[in-house]
């Protein structure tokens, strides 16, 4: 693939395209592009892409997350919302890395089932962040090929996403993303490489793809569980899984023969835990996906 030097989106271009595109960012779809060529280069280090990689980007914007991954050797895949940016994005590729192995396909990502070329191996994004976590979580879910993901959100999100259990952040987000990998926190991203700025900090979040966890429970039901468990926080597993379960006494009996204690909250246990009470839910529960 031929690269050239300043391959990439800055300010300058940026605001020439959304104005010529007549694009006015909007909270609505959560858009933010990054301007800064040096931060876009630090994000495609940090989720280690190398040539002949096939990457999958959700929300691409304007194209600045793109053109690096391209200008690493990645073959990209990018879903885009809106279509304004979707038609645009393959003229902005093709001007700066005409050799490029790029496709768009113009779509909401929750409701991506397919997408063309080789199976992804990696999911890299600047998630809108009003979706980021139901996006991120779909696609693990999908797109089973997906090794690796790194992607940027809040970093409040990006604290939850990666809390370990007994930690204050700890939740449903931190729970199902157990469920596909591992995840961690990795770099801060400064808001003032935005445009417009956001009034919030970000981060990115890295996730290594592993088994799930050994249980006869289908993933369905596992995550019932841990919706119901966290539905009501501050109450412990026996009151907060009655309802899931019928009664109290009956989330008790499940909870002793997981090995659970009943009177602990949802935020002590990990995904295996959850997995283990999940194979004790009755018939017909835990029909409700997250």
């Amino acid at each position: 693939m031929t690269t050239t030097p300043g391959a990439l989106l800055g300010p300058a271009e940026i605001r020439e395209l959304a104005g010529r595109l007549g694009v006015r960012p909007t909270k609505t779809l959560g858009q933010n592009f990054v301007h800064d060529g040096g931060t876009v280069r630090k994000i495609v280090r940090a989720a280690g892409v190398q040539p002949g990689d096939r990457v999958v980007e959700v929300g691409p914007g304007l194209g600045s997350l793109t053109l690096g991954l391209l200008e690493a050797g990645a073959s990209v895949v990018a879903v885009e919302i809106d279509p304004v940016l979707a038609g645009q994005i393959a003229e902005t590729v093709h001007r700066h890395l005409p050799d490029a192995d790029f496709e768009v396909v113009t779509a909401d990502a929750l409701d991506v089932t397919d997408l063309p070329g080789a199976p992804p191996s990696a999911l890299v994004a600047n998630l809108p962040y009003n979706v980021a976590v139901p996006v991120l979580l779909t696609f693990l879910e999908r797109f089973d090929s997906l090794e690796s993901v790194l992607v940027m959100v809040q970093a409040e999100v990006a604290d939850r996403l990666a809390a370990p259990p007994g930690s204050r952040t700890y939740g449903v987000p931190s729970a199902k993303a157990a469920w596909y990998g591992a995840a961690r926190r990795s770099l801060n991203v400064s808001r003032h490489v935005f445009w417009p700025e956001p009034n919030v900090d970000s981060a990115l979040v890295a996730i290594r793809r592993h088994e799930p966890p050994a249980t006869t429970a289908p993933r369905e039901q596992v995550f019932a569980v841990v919706d119901a468990a966290f539905a009501q926080r501050r109450k412990t597993l026996r009151a907060a899984l009655s309802g899931t379960f019928g009664s109290g006494a009956a989330a008790e009996q499940a909870l002793v023969a997981a090995g659970v204690d009943p009177r602990l909250r949802g935020e002590r246990l990990s995904i295996a835990d959850f997995a283990r009470i999940a194979e004790h839910l009755p018939p017909a529960a835990g029909t409700v996906d997250g």
